[in-house]
Parts: C-alpha cells; sequence; structure tokens
C-alpha cells in the first residue's frame, strides 16, 4: 500500500470532451428489450458516446486541452509537462504524449511521456503530476486521460458491449506553494491481469490470422481475440474487496472521515458495484454523483467526465473537498483526496 502526500501544486483546471455520436442501450437488438431494460436498471448505462471511425483519443484530449488552455489564458510556451494516459494510444510506436505535444504547439522543452493505465488513469496520473511538479517545480502541467473503447468491444458481446463509452479530459496544474497537500493512497495486483484484457495485438501474442476467430464464449457472447474480454464476476469481487479498505486507509491516515468531503468521485463502472461500495463507506447518495447513465463506463475519463459534467458549478464557484478513487483493469486501483478552490471547469465538449 503506497500511501503518500505532495503539497505545493494546485488544480487549475478540467475540462471533458465526448463524440457528438449517442447510442441508447435501450436499442441493443442484440438482447431481448427485458434484457435491455435489466442491463439499463442494474449496470445503469442507458446512453453512450460513441467516436466516429478516425477518432483517435487523442483527438479527444487536443480538443479538451485547447478549450481548457484558452479559458485559463495559459501561454502555451509556459506548459512544460505533458502526461497521457490511456490504452487506446494512436500507434504502439511512437508514444502519443509527443505527438500531441507537436499538436498543440507546446514547446521543445516540455516533457512528454504516455502511462497505460485505464480505470485507475486519472488517480494515478494526479500522483505522477503533482510528484514530478513538486520535485521539479516546473511551473505548469497537462494531464491528458482518455479512452476510445468502443472500438475493440464487439457487437455481438452482451457483456463488454452495452457497458463502453468514449471519452477524453483534460486537467491543469500550477505549482503553488500555498495549495494545500494532495494524499494518495494507490495499490495494484498484477495476479488478476486478465480479468480485463485484450488478448492478442501485444508483443506476448502479436496479431495473427487466428487473431480474427470468432469464438462463442457463453450466451450472447461472441468475440474475437482482438476484442476486449471482460471477466464481469471476478472484477465485481475484486471491486468490492479492495475498493472501499482502500478509502477506509486513506480517511485513517489522513486523521478524516467520510463527513471531511463535499463529494466523492469514483469510477464510473457499474451502478450496482458503485452503490455498493458507496453504502460499504456509508456515504450519502447526494455526495456521490453519476454519469454512466449518460455516458456510460469511460475508462481512465470517468472520473473527471463526472467532476466537469456533474460538479461544473460547484468547483469552479468555491471551495471543494473531493475524494475520488478509481478501480479496474490491471487490477489497479487507487484513491487521492484534494481540495479545490475555484477550478476552471468549460462545459462538456462535443466533437
Amino acid at each position: 500500500m503506497a500511501l503518500f502526500s505532495i503539497p505545493n501544486v494546485r488544480m487549475a483546471g478540467i475540462s471533458a470532451a465526448v463524440p457528438r455520436k449517442e447510442v441508447s442501450n435501450l436499442d441493443y437488438k442484440w438482447v431481448s428489450v427485458k434484457d435491455r431494460e435489466m442491463l439499463v436498471k442494474t449496470v445503469g448505462v442507458e446512453k453512450r458516446r460513441v467516436a466516429e471511425e478516425g477518432t483517435a483519443t487523442s483527438d479527444l484530449c487536443i480538443a479538451s486541452a485547447e478549450k481548457l488552455i484558452s479559458e485559463l489564458g495559459w501561454d502555451k510556451q509556459e506548459i512544460q509537462l505533458l502526461i497521457f494516459i490511456s490504452q487506446s494510444r494512436d500507434y504502439i510506436i511512437p508514444s502519443t504524449s509527443g505527438i500531441i505535444q507537436d499538436k498543440l504547439g507546446l514547446p521543445h522543452s516540455c516533457v512528454a511521456y504516455d502511462i497505460g493505465l485505464g480505470c485507475s488513469g486519472w488517480v494515478y496520473g494526479v500522483s505522477a503530476m503533482v510528484s514530478m511538479m513538486q520535485s521539479t517545480k516546473i511551473k505548469k502541467g497537462l494531464l491528458l486521460v482518455g479512452d476510445i473503447s468502443t472500438l475493440t468491444a464487439s457487437y455481438r458481446d452482451k457483456s463488454t458491449y452495452p457497458l463502453f463509452g468514449d471519452a477524453a479530459t483534460a486537467t491543469a496544474f500550477e505549482y503553488d506553494e500555498s495549495a494545500p497537500p494532495m494524499h494518495f493512497n494507490l495499490e495494484s495486483d498484477g495476479s488478476g491481469f486478465d480479468a480485463i484484457i485484450i488478448p492478442d495485438g501485444g508483443m506476448r501474442n502479436f496479431i495473427s490470422k487466428k487473431s480474427f476467430d470468432v469464438v462463442k464464449y457463453g450466451t450472447g457472447i461472441y468475440r474475437n481475440r482482438l476484442q476486449i474480454a471482460l471477466n464481469g464476476i471476478e472484477v465485481f469481487n475484486f471491486a468490492l474487496r479492495e475498493v472501499a479498505p482502500n478509502v477506509k486507509k486513506l480517511l485513517q491516515e489522513t486523521s478524516r472521515t467520510t463527513a471531511d468531503f463535499d463529494f466523492f468521485v469514483f469510477h464510473q463502472a457499474n451502478l450496482l458495484m458503485n452503490e455498493t461500495i458507496r453504502k460499504m463507506l456509508k456515504v450519502e447518495k447526494e455526495k456521490v454523483p453519476y454519469t454512466i447513465r449518460k455516458y456510460g463506463n469511460t475508462s481512465s475519463a470517468s472520473i473527471p467526465l463526472t467532476i466537469v459534467s456533474e460538479l461544473k458549478e460547484q468547483i469552479s464557484s468555491s471551495k471543494v473537498r473531493l475524494l475520488t478513487c478509481g478501480f479496474g483493469v490491471g487490477l489497479s486501483w487507487g484513491s487521492v483526496a484534494m481540495e479545490l478552490d475555484h477550478v476552471v471547469c468549460p462545459d462538456v465538449i462535443e466533437y
């Protein structure tokens, strides 16, 4: 368990972009009408945004970043750190962060690198960003996270296709010696690496003719080895076993209780799962905003997208004490407790 605190860096702004195309799970004809209604009721995903063919995660990140930089009034030449977190990079080689650095017109002196994480990505990304800014005294940095997950989900796989939506976000940070510390609790367990996996296409199982063979894995579940597979029961059990203790440990280490926070933003994984976690932590319902109903599970973007979509008014006009927790693929999970103060937050962008 990695518990640590980082002072002297503040979140200055946050923005999010989603594709214009909206689909409804009530129109998902691969399953019966009754199953669609049950899916919406239990998993909580009614609508999702789906990227058009040719749109990459970096496109959504750039749109989000351009809007945020403009509203912040930042000089791009002052941005010295860019971290891109995704599992849907533009290419296997090279890293996507360099491509984004160039397209945004950031200076060559900007440090740019990728991190490959999913559901926990924003929390891990905040820790990497503020740690580096604190140690180097870099003045301004951009954290870009997101995924185009719908591209790798099989329409004939009812266990994955109706879950995922596409989105990307930008979060801006400034070095500020008056900023209160952010507190982190990060954990991982690679023994569960295959709970959420695309088996082929990497270096372990390079793409082959067999990669395209469609196999039946159960009722209503057909996919090939280049499409995402999800062991729902294993992921559900993992989340109920690890998330609440992780949050409780962070609260204990910082001598706080759930009453000390205005809002809790969890990775938008599954409504039933998230509500169970909320009840385990005994957090009031009104303190836990959701976007899963209108955007689905948007991987690493789900926490910042929910902040922008549901807490824009609060974070842009006052101080907000926030605790967020990301959990999922890896297996990887972590929490961060932070205080936001008049954060620049544009409306969600449609790309």
